[in-house]
């Protein structure tokens, strides 16, 4: 029983999806403590890391949903950025140290949109040396720190939309601010096409804003700030998108009969029946998610299940 004058708990929040319009200045993680709290368990994760420079979608798991985060962090991302032309950075974003300026002003918008071009469909891309990525058993971004020189090989992604919204003078004599938005698939870094735009424009390039306004099905238009979250009532749980709405959100579904529920629910696979293809929810007769499915060997097999029999 609580002490008379303490603050209630929060009731602990049920197993769901939340879609944060993350800020400014925070890391993924940050948001991660704070949702910690707000939902009263430590069983929180997210799909996919946003620096602490970019705002917006960030999608996150609550309870048995944290199960669902390796499959929704796999979706494409759709971003709103500005790449300032005229100026080299470590990081290849505004927060990193600069390492080269040249004259930018006389990049056209017909070279900028060229420079674009080239970097739209199915490319190989060299990730920042400060991303995520483990050389030798560490972050790349912590060698960099550490004073290493770090190469990171180029892996193959896909930048299936990169338009040019507006290109007008920077902050500074000589720069070129360009407004671009951009739809990739996961894995693609939005700093990498600000530093390969410039580089390829021969004056050099780096991101200078960045907000996510999509990660699969998740858009603005369903986000919570922390502050609205945070202003729920305290004696009720923070309202969370069911695991169910959140499967039917990103994959297609399958709608079960009860006796196909107890046999996934015993993890058990089903034969294939209206010719699935990928990772498919399967929805129980009750609306509830059962499991997520794979065809495999001609047969729906359970890779994640959620209800058992």
């Amino acid at each position: 029983m609580p002490t008379e004058g303490a603050p209630a708990r929060r009731p602990t929040a049920a197993d769901g999806v939340l879609v944060v319009d993350k800020p400014a200045a925070w890391t993924s993680h940050d948001v991660v403590a704070r949702l910690r709290r707000l939902a009263a368990t430590r069983k929180v994760g997210h799909a996919g890391t946003l620096d602490p420079m970019a705002t917006g979608v960030l999608v996150v798991g609550i309870g048995r949903a944290t199960r669902l985060l390796t499959y929704l962090s796999g979706a494409d991302k759709a971003y709103d950025a500005t790449i300032r032309l005229g100026v080299t950075t470590l990081t290849d974003d505004a927060e990193g140290e600069v390492l080269a300026t040249a004259d930018a002003s006389a990049v056209t918008r017909e070279a900028v949109e060229a420079g674009v071009r080239a970097l739209t469909g199915d490319i190989l891309q060299v990730p920042s040396t400060v991303s995520a990525i483990k050389v030798a058993g560490a972050r790349a971004y912590a060698r960099v720190r550490a004073g290493e020189a770090v190469e990171l090989a180029a892996r193959p992604v896909t930048v299936s939309r990169f338009d040019v919204l507006a290109v007008r003078p920077g902050s500074a004599g000589g720069e070129l601010d360009v407004d671009v938005s951009v739809v990739c698939s996961s894995g693609t870094y939005v700093r990498a096409l600000a530093r390969d735009l410039g580089a390829s424009l021969g004056v050099g390039g780096h991101l200078t804003a960045l907000r996510r306004t999509r990660v699969g099905g998740f858009g603005l238009d369903v986000a919570r700030t922390l502050d609205e979250l945070a202003a729920s009532p305290e004696d009720r749980p923070i309202d969370v998108l069911p695991l169910a709405d959140a499967a039917r959100a990103t994959f297609p579904a399958r709608e079960l009969t009860s006796a196909e529920t107890v046999e996934l629910g015993h993890g058990r696979s089903l034969p294939v029946a209206g010719g699935e293809e990928g990772t498919t929810a399967a929805i129980g007769p009750d609306g509830t998610l059962v499991a997520l499915v794979e065809p495999r060997d001609g047969r729906l097999r359970p890779v994640v299940v959620f209800a058992t029999a």
